[in-house]
C-alpha cells in the first residue's frame, strides 16, 4: 500500500459529501395541481325549538312527613351545634377529671371527662372550658386559667387518678 491510501480515501469520502449536497440543492419538483370539487348544499331543516325540562323539584321541600327526625332519647342531638362555655355557667377545667394521657413519639394527648360524662380529647394548645392546655406530664396536665377578663392566670393542675 502506498503512504497516500489515507488521503485518498479522505478525499473520496470528502468529495462524494460535497456532490450529495449539491444535488440535493436543486428545486423540488412541483406538487401536482389540487382539483377542488364543490359539495352540493344540503336543504336546511326548519329548527325545532328544544324541549323544556320542568323544574327541579327538591323531594324534601315543603313537606314535613320527608324530612328525617332525629330522636335523641335522652341523648345530645349530634346535628346541634355544642358550644363549651367556661365560667360560673359553663365548663371549668376545675370540674374536670384527667381520666388518661396516651403517647407516642412526636406527641401527646390528655384525656379528660366533664361531670356530664363527656370526654374530650386535649393536645397542648387547646382550649376547654374557661382554661388553655399548657403542658402535658407524665401522669399530670397544666392548665392556664383566666377566671375573668383582665384576672390574672391561675395555673390548675390535674393529676391522674391511681
Amino acid at each position: 500500500m502506498s503512504a497516500d491510501y489515507p488521503r485518498r480515501s479522505t478525499r473520496a469520502v470528502m468529495a462524494l459529501g460535497v456532490v450529495t449536497m449539491l444535488g440535493g440543492c436543486g428545486n423540488p419538483p412541483a406538487p401536482p395541481p389540487v382539483v377542488v370539487t364543490p359539495i352540493p348544499a344540503r336543504p336546511v331543516a326548519a329548527a325545532r325549538p328544544a324541549p323544556v325540562a320542568p323544574p327541579a323539584v327538591n323531594p324534601l321541600e315543603g313537606t314535613d312527613d320527608n324530612i328525617p327526625k332525629y330522636e335523641a332519647n335522652g341523648r345530645r342531638d349530634p346535628f346541634e351545634i355544642y358550644q363549651v362555655r367556661g365560667g360560673s355557667d359553663g365548663l371549668s377545667v376545675a370540674s374536670t377529671r384527667l381520666t388518661g394521657i396516651v403517647r407516642n413519639s412526636g406527641a401527646a394527648l390528655a384525656l379528660l371527662e366533664a361531670p356530664d360524662g363527656i370526654g374530650y380529647i386535649l393536645r397542648p394548645g387547646d382550649t376547654l372550658g374557661d382554661g388553655r392546655l399548657m403542658d402535658i406530664g407524665l401522669d399530670n396536665v397544666v392548665f392556664a386559667v383566666v377566671a375573668k377578663p383582665g384576672a390574672p392566670i391561675t395555673r390548675v393542675v390535674l393529676k391522674l387518678a391511681n
